[in-house]
């Protein structure tokens, strides 16, 4: 009986280290909102990873403990493989910033939610142009452009 307790405990600790392991990545988001359902859908299909979803109250203050900078602030804020994705931002860019790793850039933003962006298409609605900000230690730039 002692032993088969012991052997509960192991495995109880042991299984959400499994699944830690498992996720590759991490999207906080406001609580509830549809739009970050729809980018990590797309981001898991592209992917093919496990991306876990976090509803989180304070998500503003997660944002600023990561070093995005407010201005660029959206809905949901992911960290894949230590790059920092916030907003809806292309899954190509994200992509191409994981393979590259530039120096001095923690991640991307795509800063509100811009109409077309991923999991922000409407159909019959026209896409909004947008950019996608690099920011970092070395300040901020365009990294790409959306749209016309």
């Amino acid at each position: 009986m002692r032993k088969s307790l012991r052997l509960a405990v192991v495995l109880a600790a042991a299984v959400p280290s499994l699944a830690l392991a498992a996720t590759t990545g991490v999207v906080h988001r406001d609580p509830g909102c549809g739009c970050c359902e729809k980018w990590v859908a797309l981001v898991r299909q592209q992917f093919g990873r496990n991306i876990q979803m976090i509803d989180d109250a304070r998500h503003s203050a997660y944002q600023a403990r990561l070093g995005v900078p407010a201005r660029l602030a959206s809905c949901h804020t992911a960290v894949i493989d230590g790059l920092v994705f916030e907003g809806h931002v292309p899954i190509a860019d994200m992509q191409r910033l994981l393979r590259e790793h530039p120096r001095g850039v923690t991640g991307l933003a795509v800063a509100g939610m811009p109409m077309g962006s991923p999991g922000m298409e409407m159909p019959g609605m026209r896409g909004q142009p947008y950019d996608v900000i690099a920011f970092g230690p070395a300040g901020t730039r365009v990294y790409a452009h959306h749209g016309s």
